[in-house]
C-alpha cells in the first residue's frame, strides 16, 4: 500500500501580497493594452477603424489590413533588411565594445585617460546631433543607398564600451594571472577566460544593441532613399505616407515590425537580466 502525501494547507496571502498582485496585474494590463488595441484595430475594416467614439473589438473580423500591407509594401525586403542590419550592427558592436571594454579596464597605455574621456563624453551626446556630419561623411565616402552607410554610423557603442568595461573590472585578475604563468598570452587570455566569464553581459549588450538598431528609424531614413533597402520602420512609414493615414494598416504594420523585438524579449528576458545584474550597473 501507498501512503497519501499530506498536502500542506495553502497560506493566506498577506495583505502586502494581495497589493503587490493587484499592482502587478495594472502595470502588466497597462503594458498590454496598447497591443492588444493595435491588434483588435488591425482586424477592423479602415471605416470602422475610423469611428468616433472609438470602440475595443471590431464588429466584424477581417485581415482586409493585412492584405492590403502586404499588397502595397516590399515586406520582405524590409524585413531582410533589417535583419541584415541589425545582425551586422550587433556583431560589430560586440566585437568593438568586448576589445574597447577589456582594453580599458586590463591594460596601460599611451592617452588611456583622454580616450576614456571620449568615451564617456560620447555617452552625453544625442546621435540626432551627429546626423548631419555623419551623412555628410558618408555621402563623401560614396556609401548613400547601400548597406554599409547604413550599417557603419551605427557601430560607435559609446555605451556599450562602458558597460562591458565596468564588468571586466569586476573580474578577479588572480584568474588572468594563472594564464599569464602557465604561459598564456594576452589573445588567449581573453578569448579563452574572459570571454566566456562575460556571456551574461555580451548577452545584454547583444540584445539591447539589436533592439536599437531593429528600432532605429531616423538614421535609415536620412542615408536610404532605394525603396529595396529600406528597413521595416522606414518602409512602413513610406507605405502609409503614400496612401494617407491607414489606421488599420498602421497597426498591423507596427505588429508585423514588433514581431521580432517581442520574440527576442520572451526567449531571452532571463539573458537580460542577468546581464544587467553583472555590468555593474546597477545601483548607480
Amino acid at each position: 500500500m501507498t501512503t497519501a502525501v499530506p498536502v500542506k494547507p495553502r497560506k493566506p496571502w498577506t495583505p502586502s501580497q494581495i497589493v503587490l498582485t493587484l499592482l502587478g496585474a495594472a502595470v502588466s494590463a497597462a503594458f498590454l493594452a496598447p497591443f492588444a488595441w493595435a491588434l483588435f484595430t488591425s482586424l477592423k475594416s479602415e471605416t470602422e477603424a475610423v469611428e468616433v467614439p472609438p470602440h475595443w473589438l471590431p464588429r466584424d473580423v477581417t485581415g482586409q489590413a493585412w492584405k492590403a500591407l502586404f499588397e502595397t509594401g516590399n515586406i520582405t525586403n524590409w524585413f531582410v533588411n533589417s535583419v541584415v542590419v541589425s545582425v551586422c550592427v550587433t556583431s560589430v558592436v560586440l566585437l568593438v565594445s568586448a576589445l574597447a571594454g577589456y582594453g580599458f579596464a586590463r591594460t596601460e597605455f599611451r592617452g588611456k585617460k583622454p580616450l576614456m574621456g571620449l568615451v564617456m563624453a560620447g555617452l552625453m551626446i544625442s546621435p540626432a546631433v551627429l546626423g548631419v556630419p555623419l551623412f555628410t561623411t558618408v555621402q563623401q565616402m560614396g556609401m548613400v543607398d547601400t548597406y554599409w552607410g547604413m550599417i557603419l554610423p551605427q557601430c560607435a557603442p559609446a555605451a556599450m564600451v562602458y558597460i562591458l568595461y565596468k564588468f571586466f573590472q569586476g573580474i578577479p585578475r588572480e584568474l588572468e594571472e594563472a594564464a599569464f604563468i602557465d604561459g598564456a598570452g594576452r589573445w588567449r587570455v581573453f578569448f579563452t577566460i574572459v570571454l566566456p566569464l562575460s556571456r551574461p553581459s555580451l548577452a545584454a549588450v547583444g540584445i539591447f544593441t539589436f533592439i536599437a538598431s531593429w528600432n532605429n528609424f531616423l538614421w535609415p531614413y536620412m542615408v536610404t532613399n532605394n525603396p529595396d533597402l529600406m528597413t521595416m520602420p522606414n518602409g512602413i512609414a513610406t507605405v502609409m505616407n503614400s496612401y494617407g493615414i491607414q489606421w488599420a494598416q498602421l497597426m498591423a504594420g507596427g505588429l508585423m515590425a514588433g514581431l521580432p523585438l517581442i520574440i527576442v524579449f520572451v526567449f531571452f528576458q532571463r539573458q537580460i537580466v542577468a546581464g544587467v545584474a553583472h555590468t555593474g550597473l546597477a545601483g548607480q
